[in-house]
């Protein structure tokens, strides 16, 4: 697990959160931007302290963020994980909707403040209905829910994964078809690696047979990242040219094609292993920008060549300012009727098992 700050004291200053700030990203961002961040980040400890509360962050947060106030960052899985072992009142969830839902699904009996209404286009891609109606479409299919979902529909789920563990909660399933949702390029991705095809199924009139081959497959869903579903093939051959000695790393959630074009594939917790590990000198990263300049901050030593133009719009709702105003608010509550949470939980615990 990730510790931000583990170069702050305990109950960190003004003065101390600028330093390290400074110290992360003074040749980015202007000092006086620094310097208003930890005056608002200092207030943000003090709440933490008097309300009992742990702040949990995505990687995707902004820098100024992900540098001064989190507890843990990381990415689904890690913070799935950690969730799991809070013993803290209040969790403050720096991340979009369905990011503090699984938070919620694992600790009811805690509070957890999302600080600002933040969606997700996967997540809005598909519906507990649109679940329910593939189960019926294909009987005794297991489902495989990515945990970048609202709760209820992990609850009509058998199983949640991650970009991280995907595909051993696949092989972990010993079937020979899934339904895989909603992700159509992560499923793509996924079922290359595990020798299946996929199929994307088209809505069905009122009684009309269902006629595809389903041996050996995925049933996908036509639900994309708006941010990752950006990048091409083009994007990686223009750098290369640049700059032929480039590691081009890429997120699953990218269409497999970009996926087949670079070095390495993984989750965002992958990508900030491999970048600690390597030693090529220059990483194209295709992901959120965000992510990519946290990942630079925290190497210094590597040119990280990043198409920083590709921002996740919901993710860019949580800021400092807002992360203080939940905790001065103690807004927004993430509430799950007890019904779905339990089903949600199920889905989640069995992905945690794994391992």
């Amino acid at each position: 697990m990730s510790i931000v700050q583990n170069t702050l004291p305990d109950n960190p200053t003004k003065d101390d959160l600028f330093a390290h700030l400074k110290i992360k990203l003074g040749d980015a961002i202007p000092e006086m931007v620094l310097y208003e961040k930890a005056i608002v980040a200092e207030q943000i400890h003090k709440l933490k302290r008097e309300r009992n509360a742990v702040i949990l962050a995505h990687n995707y947060m902004a820098s100024t963020l992900y540098h001064s106030v989190p507890d843990f960052v990381g990415d689904s899985l890690e913070l799935s994980r950690y969730a799991t072992t809070v013993t803290a009142d209040v969790i403050v969830f720096c991340g979009v909707e369905f990011m503090a839902e699984t938070a919620k699904i694992l600790n009811p009996e805690k509070t957890v403040l999302l600080p600002s209404r933040a969606g997700c286009s996967l997540a809005s891609s598909i519906t507990a209905s649109d679940v329910r109606a593939l189960k019926a479409r294909y009987p005794g299919v297991p489902v495989v829910t990515y945990i970048n979902t609202y709760a209820d529909v992990k609850a009509e789920t058998d199983i949640c994964c991650t970009s991280g563990n995907a595909r051993k909660v696949v092989e972990s399933l010993k079937s020979d078809t899934i339904i895989f949702l909603p992700d159509e390029y992560l499923a793509s991705n996924i079922a290359k690696e595990t020798g299946k095809h996929i199929i994307i199924p088209t809505a069905l009139t009122a009684g009309q047979a269902r006629t595809e081959a389903v041996q050996n497959s995925f049933i996908g869903w036509n639900g994309r990242c708006e941010v990752h579903d950006q990048f091409s093939v083009e994007d990686i051959n223009s750098v290369r040219h640049d700059y032929p000695d480039v590691v081009v790393l890429a997120h699953p959630e990218c269409k497999p094609e970009v996926v087949a074009a670079s070095d390495m594939s993984g989750s965002t917790a992958a990508m900030i292993k491999y970048v600690q590990n390597t030693t090529a000198k220059r990483i194209l990263l295709l992901t959120e920008c965000s992510m990519g300049e946290n990942i630079a901050s925290s190497n210094p030593a590597t040119e990280m060549l990043r198409l920083c133009s590709v921002r996740c719009p919901h993710m860019a709702e949580i800021s400092l300012e807002n992360v203080l105003w939940s905790l001065q608010e103690m807004k927004h509550v993430i509430e799950i009727p007890e019904d779905i949470r339990i089903k949600a939980h199920r889905a989640v615990q069995r992905m945690l098992d794994i391992g």
